[in-house]
């Protein structure tokens, strides 16, 4: 997977609600709902309850990151 198609199929989706499901260390799964914020050339951000978290494309392509649309 190119981090191009990642980063444009992020930018289309701006200011629309979705799930991130972050797989973590010794089996630690989080899941952040909210809705696509920002976009900057390495990270994306959602907005979570007014709270931002961010995220690293790199993260999604090896798959510590799954993102689904809502």
């Amino acid at each position: 997977m190119n981090i191009e198609l990642v980063k444009n199929k992020i930018e289309s989706n701006i200011n629309k609600k979705v799930v991130v499901t972050v797989y973590g260390m010794r089996n630690k799964i989080s899941r952040y709902e909210g809705v696509l914020y920002k976009t900057y050339p390495n990270i994306f951000t959602i907005l979570c309850n007014g709270v931002e978290k961010s995220f690293s494309y790199n993260d999604y392509i090896t798959g510590y990151i799954k993102i689904k649309l809502l």
